[in-house]
């Protein structure tokens, strides 16, 4: 329940105000001057703090000040004789709003509603904070390694704002997850969530897909349709593997990004709409522009805060933890008690999961259905396949490397990556996969490299 301060002398003004505010379910308290508005803030900071410009010991800026130094709590000045200097000082000390009295219902209303919202954002985030200590889960995300624990923190910061996300990350890494996530910690998160795998829409019905068509639009257009835009008024829409969209489509989503109107098909008229957008692809987006598969203006607009999701071999503990969530889940729905043996899990442990947190559910997956009640070694669809490098030694075929005496760390490392790019005949995804480093971290070291060898 919010707080509300309302400090304001008019005893007759100020009991309107309270008998609203508590209608509305809010805690309110009161108090008619500078001093006593002192003593109830000290008792307790206010979520939402009304105060009177004109008081009589002194002035509401005085509060405002004091006020504007606290964290999360905002202010809104009111009084009845409003002057445009005064009005500018208030904002210029962080107030809110500046109410004339009689007060603006409506837009104290709209004012309490966000800030509703933002108090259950914040107790939401800390809610996942502390399941994240007790149990590893982070909302519907599994994981404790350090590298998930970054990609939180970047959610937990964007999530409030209306930023354009883009995230990065391989396929089967839970890049749809980490979207729904931001979505639902954000102020739109009471609005649609529409998700979208932008190479998995037939070329034909991209653009009615996208955008909706009228009646008649085209053969077979015996209704009207609201595009993915429409759909998710109000919400978040989640563009997954955009950078297979092709490019006469880019060049109609980017103006619709940038005037945030729609025109459907056969239609003339332009629609507005309220979209936040989350993007997501599972190659490198400079690779896609250096292959015209992807605008640099797009990618300028889409890639505001960019967020890259680790790989599952490169997230340690977290692969038992997934897979005991896994198992967790199909022993709720199926009413069973199945576990996995301390051997099972150490054999998960060493897989690299080239298929990343997907090849995880889908193994645990077949496991259960294999096994009765204890799942070992044997139950699990691994088939040697994906042993992490260095637990078994390479085949014949493996290749060798030859570093001399006296090379720097970064020498051999660079000769490795060479060496390990053209064995696999340029495939940059491959040869970052094989040294378990990721795609973007791989980029950078050819860059460098190659502004080395230029003098660069």
């Amino acid at each position: 329940m919010l707080d509300v301060l309302i400090i304001e002398d008019d005893a007759a003004g100020a009991d309107a105000l309270r008998s609203w505010l508590e209608r509305m379910g809010l805690g309110v308290r009161a108090a008619g001057d500078v001093a006593a508005g002192r003593r109830a803030i000290a008792e307790r900071l206010p979520d939402l703090a009304l105060v009177d410009l004109e008081l009589p010991d002194g002035s509401g800026l005085e509060l405002l000040k004091e006020l504007g130094a606290a964290q999360d709590v905002e202010v809104v000045m009111i009084s009845g004789r409003t002057t445009v200097e005064a009005a500018i000082d208030a904002m210029r000390l962080g107030a809110r709003d500046f109410l004339t009295k009689p007060v603006d219902t409506g837009r104290l209303a709209d004012l309490v509603q966000r800030l509703t919202r933002t108090a259950k954002l914040h107790q939401e985030v800390h809610d996942l904070r502390a399941e994240l200590r007790r149990l590893g889960r982070f909302g519907q995300m599994v994981g404790v390694s350090k590298p998930m624990q970054a990609v939180y923190e970047q959610i937990e910061r964007v999530a409030p704002t209306d930023e354009s996300v883009f995230v990065l990350g391989e396929t089967g890494t839970g890049k749809e997850l980490v979207a729904s996530t931001i979505h639902r910690l954000g102020r739109r998160g009471d609005g649609p969530f529409v998700a979208v795998n932008c190479g998995a829409v037939p070329a034909n019905l991209l653009e009615s897909q996208f955008f909706g068509h009228e009646r008649g639009a085209f053969t077979g257009a015996d209704r009207r349709h609201k595009g993915f835009f429409e759909q998710a008024h109000g919400g978040t829409l989640f563009l997954d593997e955009v950078t297979e969209m092709p490019l006469e489509l880019q060049v109609k989503l980017l103006r619709v990004l940038q005037e945030n109107r729609v025109t459907r098909l056969g239609g003339s008229r332009e629609i507005e709409v309220d979209v936040r957008i989350v993007a997501a692809s599972n190659r490198d987006p400079q690779e896609a522009i250096d292959e015209g598969k992807l605008r640099q203006d797009l990618l300028y607009r889409l890639l505001v805060f960019p967020i890259e999701l680790p790989p599952l071999r490169e997230r340690g503990e977290d692969v038992v933890l997934l897979a005991r969530a896994f198992l967790d889940q199909l022993n709720a729905e199926q009413e069973t008690t199945k576990r996995l043996s301390d051997a099972a899990l150490e054999r998960l442990g060493r897989h690299d999961w080239p298929g990343n947190v997907r090849e995880l559910d889908n193994v645990v997956r077949r496991a259960f259905v294999m096994a009765d009640t204890h799942i070992g070694v044997d139950d699990l669809p691994l088939e040697g396949r994906g042993e992490a490098p260095g637990v078994e030694p390479a085949g014949d075929d493996g290749g060798s490397i030859r570093v001399p005496l006296g090379a720097t760390v970064k020498q051999a490392e660079q000769r490795l990556i060479e060496a390990t790019l053209e064995h696999l005949g340029g495939n940059k995804k491959e040869t970052a996969r094989t040294l378990g480093i990721g795609l973007k971290t791989l980029y950078g070291r050819l860059k460098l490299y190659e502004a080395r060898r230029s003098g660069g």
